[in-house]
């Protein structure tokens, strides 16, 4: 891009206008830092993401650090979307109303088992139901559900709603934010004492970050008289049904290694469907009204990259979960802005682990 004069000198520059680059300029901008946005107009993976704030349901096998990271996240999201709220004048979309992980199968349902012992294992809030008890939960539940583990604190928000008031906020806090693409022989030259890269996916090509796009193909359904299916979020092994309110839903996602593809195929679709459906059949009577895909910015350990290195300040690599991490990841940028360094809660996603290819 050809950069803003000289003289129009600013604290931090954040390359990167979606939902991590919004909130740490929002953040930022709420400190009395003088903040620039540079927005690429990028179809970044927000646009694309269902919105689940889901550490219990996503809570791997030998991802402690992240469960952690996404516990804490969860627990201050919903002052974090009434903050917003009150700052904004924008409702940021939050559905407060829980997960239901079901089993086809027995396979499944033997593979929910174990997840159960994990998660409890781990101390989170989760419950073991029966095929009858999950159906008087959702009654819109297939009769051969297996089992099921009931989430209520995974919930969920609409990150289109959730950016734009982001934005509305950072302007409001006194941030500007500026459309342009800033490649990597830009960073030095951005008029900023300190530059963040919030850049998703494409974060990678502004530094050594082993920072992938990984590709995720969702849909938008919708119920033309405006009817509710379910009103809790429903995840299979293979793939989830968020459900917006009034008739509406997203169904997601893939997890495609495909470069920077970001074309929606049939094949992706039908196997979203069909999956769901085999658990809620009222899908095949929901009306389609988008196809999309978006990259998700994977690192090789699947936590985020928050912190400072190689003279840049970085948050990014959020993968499945930058809308969940988005408040937490902009309270760490700060601190580190404000000279306060990385805090004690945030050390795993130090970008020091990657310390070969950033120094």
């Amino acid at each position: 891009m050809a950069a803003p004069s000289q003289s129009e000198q600013h604290d931090v520059a954040v390359v990167g206008g979606g939902v991590i680059g919004l909130a740490v300029a929002w953040r930022a901008a709420q400190r009395g830092l003088r903040t620039l946005v540079l927005d690429a107009g990028e179809d970044g993976a927000w646009r694309y993401a269902a919105g689940m704030l889901a550490p219990v349901a996503e809570a791997n096998f030998g991802e402690d650090a992240l469960v952690a990271l996404g516990l804490r996240a969860a627990g201050g999201f919903p002052a974090f979307c009434a903050e917003l709220a009150e700052a904004s004048g924008r409702d940021p979309g939050l559905r407060r109303t829980g997960t239901l992980v079901v089993a086809r199968d027995r396979d499944e349902a033997d593979e929910l088992e174990r997840l159960l012992e994990h998660r409890l294992a781990l101390g989170l809030a989760v419950e073991r139901l029966r095929p009858s008890q999950a159906r008087h939960a959702e009654p819109a539940l297939a009769p051969t559900v297996r089992l099921a583990l009931d989430i209520p604190g995974d919930d969920a928000v609409d990150p289109r709603r959730l950016v734009a008031a982001l934005a509305e906020a950072v302007g409001r806090a006194g941030g500007e934010i500026r459309r342009g693409r800033v490649e990597r022989g830009d960073l030095a030259t951005l008029p900023a004492e300190q530059v963040v890269v919030a850049a998703g996916a494409w974060s990678g090509r502004l530094g050594g970050l082993p920072i992938r796009p990984v590709k995720g193909q969702i849909m938008r359904l919708r119920d033309p008289a405006g009817h509710d299916l379910v009103t809790r979020t429903i995840r299979t092994r293979d793939g989830y049904l968020v459900p917006r309110g009034e008739g509406g839903y997203v169904l997601g996602a893939t997890v495609e290694e495909r470069g920077w593809d970001t074309a929606p195929t049939a094949g992706a679709t039908f196997e979203l469907i069909r999956d769901l459906a085999e658990v809620l059949p009222g899908v095949l009577e929901l009306e389609i009204e988008e196809l999309g895909a978006g990259l998700r910015p994977g690192t090789p350990d699947n936590l985020p990259v928050i912190g400072a290195a190689g003279g840049l300040v970085w948050a990014t690599g959020h993968y499945r979960n930058g809308i969940l991490l988005a408040d937490a990841t902009a309270e760490a940028v700060v601190s580190v802005l404000a000279g306060d360094g990385l805090p004690e809660w945030a050390a795993p996603c130090d970008p020091a682990r990657f310390a070969e290819v950033v120094a």
